[in-house]
């Protein structure tokens, strides 16, 4: 056995043994060891706060262990960082895309690519992300001289995931792809998964972190389950299923159920329409209304524009109308510098104000309140909002716009990177409120997300091209209509 892990030790791209990393008294690794040999794909899974991120940092480079070592084809890593990882042909595309959206895409190529300098750069590194982009987004449609700022939310991270395959030089050997298919829809999702495959295949290694459990399922080759910063499962892919994962990550959700929650007010007043084209957008009271079809054809434009119809001016509302969960959280979500209270607290401090001043003793009861209600994984709401793992975060943004008392709630894929069993719980939220009268209006690049709503859109093109509702609800008439008339 141990000379079986020697050689294993040998062999591994990166092998990490005994890790251990506190962040004060929350222990983010307590003596977690992993592998990654060439030529296979690590699924790596946990709920929220599992320590998945700190275990990405460790081998990428970016932080080092309190304990513990890392070893690189054999050879033990003394001063392993950020560079010495970029050299072994370690790549990363992070949860919380890192790109800068001041520059164009081939200024962010040389950037990652710092070997591309001289004369002639830009053509070279057009060159670069083009083909890699072409590789694993095929028919992609994106101009490598556009800015990042301009891009959507997907093709933002097409284009990372693709600067991470790319080769200037020295090719990518291990690729960690952190919730790599947060904003792709199903098509572009199984491109990504389809190169991972081919890459795989040639000898390439991939660690896939990804709370959509059945891509994990179809193509990990390894699991590993992460909890409470510990490794508690380890084995071949195909001896899970995803009951026996969600199990071993310790959920105590139920099994998803495809099942929708009804209306109880089937003619409930109208209470929001829009003249979208195509055919016209509304909404009655109680309902949740689904927004599907392809990334990027018009879901977001959407929401933007009934948020901005029904809102007040710069002057916030004392009874607002509609409220927003947003999906690019550190783009338009979260106020990084302020702590995670109030973070929470933003949108509703007029209910926890007197003469303008706000009621402290009454704010944290309600943040305290909202934390255990959908499980924000801190000791302290007084923390930094960044000191939460993306998908608490995520849970923050959320509870933030259910605290207020606005009757409509726009979602913006609001779910991304967040852990199965607190998606089941904030899904048991949803239909609470709505069978209180609250309306729900949910893009969501999921499937099964999707299937749950009463109503759903289907958007091709910037236009709505299909009402679906009742029974019709169902994968294959949502893929049917985002594709109808199409090339």
């Amino acid at each position: 056995m141990m000379a079986s892990s020697m050689d294993d030790v040998a062999k591994a791209i990166i092998a990490v043994d005994g890790a251990k990393v506190s962040f004060g008294a929350v222990k983010a690794l307590d003596g977690v060891t992993l592998r990654v040999m060439p030529g296979e794909c690590v699924g790596l899974v946990g709920h929220n706060g599992a320590g998945k991120s700190t275990i990405v940092s460790v081998i990428n480079g970016g932080l080092t262990p309190h304990h513990g070592i890392v070893t690189s084809d054999g050879e033990r890593q003394e001063r392993y960082g950020i560079n010495a990882a970029r050299d072994r042909g370690v790549r990363c595309v992070f949860q919380e895309l890192s790109l800068c959206p001041n520059l164009s895409i081939v200024e962010n190529t040389r950037l990652v690519h710092r070997t591309l300098g001289g004369f002639g750069w830009r053509l070279r590194a057009a060159k670069i992300i083009e083909k890699s982009l072409d590789a694993v987004f095929p028919g992609h449609g994106i101009d490598s001289g556009r800015t990042v700022g301009d891009l959507s939310i997907a093709e933002r991270q097409m284009v990372e995931i693709a600067l991470a395959f790319s080769d200037a030089g020295t090719p990518a050997r291990l690729v960690i792809l952190d919730e790599p298919t947060s904003s792709l829809d199903a098509s572009l999702a199984r491109q990504m998964l389809d190169h991972v495959r081919r890459f795989i295949a040639a000898g390439g290694s991939v660690i896939f972190i990804s709370h959509i459990l059945h891509e994990i399922l179809e193509t990990a080759d390894r699991i590993v389950v992460m909890k409470d910063g510990r490794v508690v499962a380890e084995r071949p892919a195909h001896r899970f299923d995803h009951h026996g994962l969600v199990e071993a990550m310790g959920s105590v959700a139920k099994a998803e159920t495809r099942q929708r929650p009804v209306c109880d007010q089937p003619a409930a007043p109208v209470i929001l329409s829009h003249e979208a084209a195509g055919i016209p957008f509304t909404a009655r009271t109680g309902e949740i209304i689904g927004l599907a079809g392809l990334a990027g054809h018009g879901q977001t434009e959407l929401l933007l524009a009934l948020h901005a119809a029904r809102s007040g001016n710069w002057l916030p509302q004392g009874n607002p109308l509609v409220t927003f969960v947003a999906g690019d959280r550190r783009l338009n979500g979260v106020f990084e510098l302020w702590s995670i209270l109030r973070n929470f607290s933003i949108a509703s401090l007029g209910d926890m104000s007197r003469r303008g001043l706000v009621l402290e003793a009454g704010e944290k009861t309600r943040g305290t309140a909202w934390k255990e209600r959908i499980e924000i994984r801190t000791p302290d709401l007084n923390n930094r909002i960044l000191s939460l793992s993306g998908g608490n975060q995520q849970k923050v943004l959320f509870a933030r716009a259910l605290a207020t008392r606005a009757p409509i709630v726009l979602m913006d894929d609001p779910m991304r990177g967040v852990d199965v069993g607190t998606k089941q719980e904030v899904y048991a939220i949803i239909r609470e409120e709505a069978a209180a009268g609250r309306t729900f209006i949910w893009y969501s690049t999921e499937m099964d997300e999707v299937c749950l709503c009463d109503r759903v859109y289907v958007f091709r093109e910037g236009r709505i091209t299909a009402e679906l509702g009742g029974d019709a609800v169902d994968e294959a008439n949502i893929i049917s209509a985002s594709f109808e008339g199409t090339a």
